[in-house]
């Protein structure tokens, strides 16, 4: 027994120094055959260097699986990081309906980009509309035509280029700037809200309420907490691994998509996007329903008809434009998704995100008389 551990040694490092000094066996080995040839043989010798046989076996074969789990780690390590593309399915995959949709969107879309401008050029142009409400008014059509360039330019060339392809850096790109747009949509009828409620109920305390620096200070935060909570959403959904496929069903990226498609945990994603989603959706809204609550309250005491009707049509652009708004995003995002199939889905997203932003323009130039007539001075 003195000469087992050395013996040990030779057995495990054996076959490295055979292939490299190609020596004859040593003592060790001529026991391991004497021994082999015993069977059933128990001695202290023998039952010595077999235990040492079977750590040297184990041992090899551990160190071999190892590296194996090693590698298979790193490759599907490697495979959940290495999504460098998505592919937009688009509203629909036959061949023969491509042209009809194409010529659809364009027009939709050359219609919201040009009303929406038109409004923010008749606004800044004539001096008559340099106040409060037409300032957060030029503001929503700028982001009601950004809202929709964020997603129809790009379903456009899928289209005609026959490809359904878009990076995985374009796919969060356009992921946060419709969350930012539509974020920015929703705060900017909240103020616009706030405007009325103001100017109706509070009226000798307008031009304090609702001066040109407190204007700036309500837009700025607009857009300080709808590029936060885009942000946050995108860095979270950038820490994700994507292994379920690179297929969405959408003719954009959208979260809730790309959450189903990844194989993380996407607990905090879903925690986030519903605690987020919570207070920009419920906040302005809760701005609105408050504000026309006293509005209302307000022009009931009115005594004459003429005065009713006067304070009430100058918020009926932006109650059209309000119930548009929240109906298609409720038709979207809180109806259950057992009621409706992917298509009407898909179908409600464009109501939401071409239709409404399209529509907006036309509601506050017919139904208001300064912007007709600041269009009017425009094109003529």
């Amino acid at each position: 027994m003195g000469d087992l551990p050395g013996a040990g040694f030779y057995y495990l490092a054996g076959p490295i120094l055979e292939s490299r000094t190609q020596k004859t066996p040593g003592p060790f080995e001529t026991k391991r055959k004497n021994c082999s040839s015993k069977v059933g043989s128990f001695g202290s010798e023998c039952w010595g260097v077999e235990l040492l046989g079977t750590l040297g076996r184990t041992w090899k074969e551990g160190s071999q699986t190892s590296a194996v789990d090693t590698e298979s780690g790193g490759m599907d390590k490697s495979n959940q990081s290495s999504v460098s593309e998505f592919l937009l399915l688009g509203l629909s995959e036959k061949p023969e309906q491509q042209p009809l949709l194409f010529g659809i969107f364009l027009g939709m879309y050359l219609v919201t980009v040009v009303g929406n401008l038109l409004i923010v050029l008749a606004i800044s142009s004539d001096p008559q509309l340099h106040t409060p409400m037409y300032f957060f008014l030029a503001n929503l059509s700028f982001a009601d035509a950004c809202f929709s360039s964020t997603t129809v330019p790009k379903m456009l060339v899928n289209i005609q280029t026959h490809g359904q392809t878009i990076p995985y850096g374009g796919c969060l790109t356009q992921m946060h700037f419709f969350m930012m747009f539509g974020a920015l949509d929703d705060f900017l009828l909240g103020v616009m809200a706030y405007d009325r409620y103001v100017a109706i109920c509070r009226p000798l305390h307008y031009a304090t309420l609702m001066s040109p620096h407190v204007c700036l200070l309500l837009l700025a935060a607009c857009w300080l907490l709808t590029n936060l909570a885009a942000l946050l959403h995108t860095l979270l959904m950038a820490r994700l691994s994507f292994c379920a496929g690179n297929a969405i069903r959408h003719f954009f990226c959208d979260v809730v998509p790309l959450l189903q498609l990844s194989c993380s945990d996407t607990s905090t994603n879903q925690v986030a996007l519903f605690t987020v989603g919570s207070v920009i959706l419920t906040g302005p809204l809760s701005l609105i329903i408050l504000s026309y609550a006293h509005i209302v309250s307000t022009v009931l005491r009115v005594p004459s008809t003429s005065g009713r009707q006067k304070a009430f049509s100058t918020c009926g652009s932006h109650l059209s434009v309000v119930f548009l708004f929240y109906g298609a995003a409720i038709g979207v995002y809180l109806c259950p998704p057992s009621s409706q199939s992917e298509g009407k889905d898909r179908v409600a997203a464009v109501f939401y995100t071409v239709v409404t932003p399209m529509l907006n323009p036309f509601i506050y130039s017919l139904r208001n008389k300064d912007m007709k007539t600041a269009l009017r001075r425009l094109l003529t």
